[in-house]
């Protein structure tokens, strides 16, 4: 049985060009938000669409908003692991000295736009301001230089416990920032 000859929603080219069209897009978006990184965030969205090509046969759904859904269940497994596996790439990288090929100026303007993230910036800026210093600095050692909770807890001679409730709410006030309508849902 050939690709096109499969039972399924998307299991035809034509069907499958359609998806990739409606969601490219609004996928490339979503990761961009994610990872502040047009070019990371435009390697995430062909990753997650290549491997719902290499799946479609499995998936069961029969409507647009299963596979939208099926799609964000694909890309959400790879920013995670991309989170995991980050910064042991990145060094390896920087220790094989390997350039990795970059997108154009206007490549990387573009997708910035479409996912906003200028005003994701200010808004982050803005939410840090808010910090106590106490947090701000437990969440530059454990987010921006990812020291595990213990060595930031040593550094900033406190428990660990105290330093996780520190990123956590520093986290979550800086969620607050960028969307206070999300934090409100929350709560509710």
């Amino acid at each position: 049985m050939g690709n096109d000859e499969r039972e399924g929603w998307l299991a035809t080219s034509a069907s499958f060009t359609a998806f990739y069209r409606a969601r490219s897009e609004p996928l490339l978006v979503w990761f961009a938000r994610r990872v502040c990184d047009a070019e990371v965030a435009l390697d995430l969205a062909a990753e997650t669409f290549a491997r719902a090509y290499d799946g479609r046969a499995t998936f069961r759904g029969g409507d647009d908003d299963a596979a939208g859904a099926w799609l964000y269940g694909i890309a959400r497994n790879l920013l995670r692991d991309w989170y995991r596996r980050g910064r042991c790439e990145r060094s390896a990288l920087a220790r094989l000295g390997v350039d990795v090929p970059a997108l154009a100026d206007a490549e990387l303007a573009r997708i910035e736009e479409l996912a906003g993230l200028e005003p994701l910036r200010g808004a982050v800026a803005a939410g840090l301001r808010t910090l106590s210093r106490d947090q701000r600095e437990a969440l530059r050692m454990r987010i921006v230089e990812e020291l595990p909770y213990d060595e930031v807890a040593r550094r900033l001679g406190v428990s660990e416990q105290t330093t996780r409730m520190r990123v956590s709410r520093g986290l979550r006030a800086l969620a607050g920032a960028i969307d206070p309508a999300a934090t409100a849902e929350e709560v509710s």
